[in-house]
């Protein structure tokens, strides 16, 4: 899971501390993806909801959720869903209650994949039949915690693989602390994820099949998180804050990327503000990320970043909350939530916003 910390103006609990869903519309998978599923636009009409926004639409039968990303056919997306078979989050304010879901983006198949514990994020693995989760299905004994509170991440949060219908579960990690923000590369042959020892995040590694788990970044101040892979299967996107800035009314937080071989480190944000879950396209060059308006804090949406530099281009213009955003990997689609409630950041729902006029897909497509 993407995980940002603010104090005092606000803090993400609200985003993900959700009521809980119903499985009424719901349908049992196949263990494999079909290879030739597209979006039903019979059940789905994208349309302009906000003057300066490509059209939209919000995923249908998929309950309060936060943080989707596509599968490989960029038509299956799974998600962290509000779910009654999960652990309560601590306390009402907490972040918490959801399990890992598979949904298609017309909302014709949807179904949970895990059913105990309580999940952060998710990922389906570029074979398009194995999902990667976090979860602390096998450590219910130990403190809920707080998936929005760094001084309380849920510790005993494992990751895990599994068939895309969450049969055959194979835990990847036994270690009791915080592992989670977990992705992986293009060519499916190595995991990325965030782990926390005393208080310090930092981005992890290991091949696909749980060997040869190693550290990427030591660093006592920065908290990084969030890595997601370029198709150069090597470099990474991901988002840091100083634990030494920590308190205020917001938490500042730069964009850089990781080069996994030479461990290299750029910076690519450099307005000291909150720029917040980084998610890198298809084409290499660029990454579109959150963050709140200068003249409004209140209000967060979702830009268009270049990884060359230069002014990000934004995306939504929702009055309240937008965030979470992903792409498909053809680059047509990028998923967000967005709050749709009447209070800022409430009713939070996946929806899907046709991209294809931004020209972000595979070098190879353009």
């Amino acid at each position: 899971m993407k995980i940002t910390k603010t104090t005092g103006l606000i803090t993400l609990a609200v985003v993900l501390g959700l009521s809980a869903c119903t499985t009424s519309e719901t349908s049992k998978p196949e263990a494999k993806m079909a290879k030739q599923a597209s979006t039903d636009y019979s059940l789905v009409t994208p349309k302009v909801e906000n003057k300066g926004e490509l059209p939209i639409w919000r995923v249908p039968n998929l309950p309060e959720s936060a943080e989707a990303y596509y599968g490989p056919d960029s038509y299956h997306l799974i998600a962290q869903t509000q779910d009654p078979n999960a652990v309560p989050p601590s306390h009402e304010k907490a972040a918490g209650g959801a399990l890992t879901w598979i949904a298609t983006d017309d909302g014709k198949h949807v179904w949970a994949a895990n059913d105990r514990g309580q999940d952060g994020c998710s990922y389906i693995m570029p074979d398009g039949e194995r999902i990667l989760y976090t979860s602390t299905r096998d450590n219910m004994d130990m403190p809920v915690g707080n998936w929005s509170a760094e001084d309380d991440y849920p510790q005993g949060a494992e990751l895990y693989m599994a068939n895309i219908d969450g049969s055959n579960v194979k835990r990847l990690t036994n270690n009791k602390v915080y592992d989670a923000e977990v992705a992986v590369s293009p060519d499916g042959k190595r995991i990325i994820f965030t782990r926390q020892i005393d208080g310090k995040l930092d981005v992890w590694m290991m091949n696909s099949d749980g060997t040869n788990e190693h550290q990427l970044t030591f660093t006592d101040d920065w908290q990084e998180g969030a890595p997601f892979f370029l198709p150069d299967n090597k470099t990474v996107t991901m988002r840091a804050w100083k634990r030494s800035e920590k308190g205020g009314r917001m938490t500042f937080m730069t964009v850089f990327t990781l080069d996994t071989d030479t461990k290299e480190v750029k910076e690519l944000t450099k307005d000291k503000w909150m720029n917040w879950a980084p998610y890198p396209t298809p084409d290499g060059k660029h990454y579109v990320f959150v963050r709140p308006l200068k003249n409004n804090p209140m209000n967060w949406e979702v830009f268009l970043g270049s990884i060359a530099g230069g002014e990000p281009v934004r995306l939504t213009y929702n009055d309240s909350f937008d965030g979470f955003p992903s792409v498909s990997p053809d680059g047509k689609k990028m998923l967000f939530t967005r709050s749709v409630g009447k209070g800022f950041m409430s009713d939070l729902y996946t929806h899907v916003m046709d991209i294809s006029s931004l020209n972000v897909g595979p070098v190879s497509q353009n």
